[in-house]
């Protein structure tokens, strides 16, 4: 019987350890594609944003999460275009841990195409290219998703 709860014990302090070994304080880190103009799509992005937002929340973790919108995806922050506008106009106000980016590439092409300004939401941060911005993030610890 002394045996039998030495070595309980020993099991028990031994899970102990194995989960203060990989528990970490460091913060998570997320990056969401959206290239697509589809409303379903975006939709999933800032659901997929929301869900892991709340998931690290109750965790008592922090993520920081980047959408990157390049392509077709880009009109998802052009308040001109956009399906998912009330959405993501209050969805940019309240996710402090969600950062928007758009691809200069991509709004470049579509001023060159349209022959006018193409106008983003203030809150999305405009990069030069929205790929080389993805490739940067995962060399720095990100995990890339494409809903």
């Amino acid at each position: 019987m002394k045996i039998f709860r030495v070595l309980v014990a020993t099991l028990l302090l031994f899970n102990v350890s194995a989960v203060s070994a990989f528990a970490s304080d460091e913060v998570q880190k997320l990056v969401l594609q959206i290239s697509d103009n589809n409303p379903q799509k975006m939709n999933t992005v800032l659901n997929v944003a929301a869900n892991v937002a709340r998931h690290y929340s109750e965790l008592g973790e922090e993520i920081d999460i980047k959408i990157v919108a390049f392509n077709q995806g880009l009109h998802m922050l052009r308040p001109d275009t956009s399906p998912v506008k009330d959405r993501i106009t209050s969805f940019g106000k309240s996710m402090t841990n969600v950062e928007f980016q758009a691809c200069n590439n991509t709004r470049t092409a579509m001023q060159k195409k349209s022959g006018k300004d193409v106008p983003l939401f203030d809150f999305a941060e405009v990069v030069p290219a929205g790929v080389v911005s993805i490739m940067e993030l995962d060399r720095s610890g990100y995990t890339v998703v494409r809903p």
